[in-house]
């Protein structure tokens, strides 16, 4: 295997990797929060349905928690066995964050397993719930953390170079980078955006296979609301990241909007067909749009790819993959509109069976923006691992075994997807909700 096929591989098994990995951890970071507000619900409103969520929602999350730690594992591995030269220029400089992610991982692990085992066993249910703060706040800031790493491979600093080595490292300038705040919110809000929309699926399916409970009724509300929240807050940070790129990355803000020419009042460019290089066909465009979303001035001068050598450009299909994650964001946040809407004015039409399915199929288009918006903040930084310094092709392994990883991870998540699968299956098939209110109203 020569170098090119090397780093081929080592880009797809990472690909692969991080396109698992993504939704175990996305449900891992989302899922505390929903478990939190519904406890708190179900305490505050003396509401047994609200509680019996947390409790079924907690189950569940067991099982995404015990997978991601799997796949998370095998990230933190690929990047030494693939990446060596990245690990060895940029190691001392990422290396606290990615101690923090651990550190965060195992705090959440604690008093999740207290949590769970102590259903029951307070005689103050606050202090119970008390126990899921931990569980969610260390939760989110292992996605902080470990996001702060892929934000200092877009935006390095904190380092000086000197004969191909970085030295006078300051880890904590080099975590809080320019492409910080803008990475760590947009990964916070859609994970809570995406793993209430995924509960809201999961309750609107069993509304249509029967069950007119009025449980379902009430986690369709609740995660539906937050779900609307979040939607809203990560088009609003969605809007920051755009203008962070144009005075950061404009060559990857140019790329994925298709802006070939530098021009004042640009126009934003929606859908379309690439053809002959630069020739975009079927499109929409926005009058001075893109110059609203990277400076906030429809007037703006907007940087094209006119300005980059063509060696430096990120490929252009990332333009698919933003338009992707845009629309799909702008779908969700009106149907949650409109389903709210419809509550408050007692409309039945959202317990029509056409408008369930479209919440059913909520939950997994989120999920496939997540992949969408990952993909496009991977792939949009292109040709470089570390923005400047390191580039893809110097940075992978040389090893002639990758194509036979590849392969062999591939086997070990096609596992780990079927059996969690089938596992929380049969876990919520062999105890419904029904039986576990009668049981509680049993024990009450």
């Amino acid at each position: 295997m020569d170098n090119e096929q090397a780093v081929f591989y080592s880009r797809v098994l990472t690909e692969l990797t991080l396109t698992f990995h993504i939704i175990y951890a996305t449900i891992g970071v989302g899922v505390p929060l929903m478990i939190f507000i519904a406890q708190w619900l179900g305490i505050k409103k003396q509401d047994e349905h609200y509680i019996l969520l947390a409790r079924r929602w907690t189950r569940g999350f067991i099982i995404t928690v015990a997978v991601g730690v799997v796949t998370g594992t095998a990230i933190g591995l690929q990047l030494n066995l693939l990446w060596p030269t990245f690990m060895e220029l940029a190691g001392n400089v990422i290396a606290l964050p990615l101690f923090m992610e651990t550190f965060a991982f195992f705090f959440e692990a604690i008093f999740l397993g207290i949590y769970l085992y102590t259903w029951d066993r307070f005689e103050n249910q606050k202090k119970h719930m008390l126990l899921l703060i931990p569980v969610a706040v260390g939760a989110s800031f292992s996605a902080i953390f470990i996001t702060m790493v892929n934000a200092f491979m877009n935006a390095p600093q904190g380092f000086e170079m000197a004969d191909g080595n970085l030295i006078n490292v300051q880890p904590l300038i080099a975590m809080f980078n320019p492409a910080m705040p803008t990475k760590v919110a947009h990964v916070l809000a859609t994970a809570y955006m995406t793993s209430a929309f995924i509960l809201a699926s999961i309750g609107a399916y069993r509304m249509l296979k029967g069950s007119d409970h009025v449980y379902h009724k009430k986690a369709l509300l609740l995660t539906i609301k937050i779900g609307l929240v979040f939607s809203v807050a990560s088009a609003i940070i969605g809007d920051f990241a755009g203008k962070y790129l144009a005075a950061y990355q404009p060559e990857k803000l140019a790329a994925m909007e298709w802006h070939f020419e530098t021009e004042e009042g640009a126009a934003l460019t929606l859908f379309g067909i690439l053809q002959n290089g630069n020739e975009i066909k079927y499109s929409l465009e926005l009058p001075y749009a893109l110059s609203i979303l990277a400076h906030g001035n429809p007037n703006a001068k907007v940087i094209g790819l006119d300005q980059f050598p063509a060696e430096n450009i990120p490929p252009l299909y990332i333009h698919y993959l933003f338009n992707t994650m845009v629309l799909i964001g702008m779908g969700v946040t009106i149907l949650a509109l409109m389903y709210i809407i419809g509550k408050f004015l007692k409309r039945q039409f959202i317990y029509r069976r056409f408008f369930l399915w479209l919440i059913v199929t909520s939950g997994p288009l989120c999920m496939v923006a997540i992949e969408a918006g990952w993909w496009l903040a991977e792939v949009g930084r292109q040709p470089w691992v570390l923005r400047g310094i390191l580039r893809t092709e110097d940075a992978a392994t040389t090893s002639n075994q990758v194509d036979l990883m590849l392969y062999l991870f591939i086997g070990l998540y096609l596992i780990l997807g079927i059996a969690s699968a089938i596992v929380l299956i049969r876990m919520f098939r062999s105890n419904p909700v029904e039986r576990e209110l009668a049981d509680m109203k049993g024990r009450g």
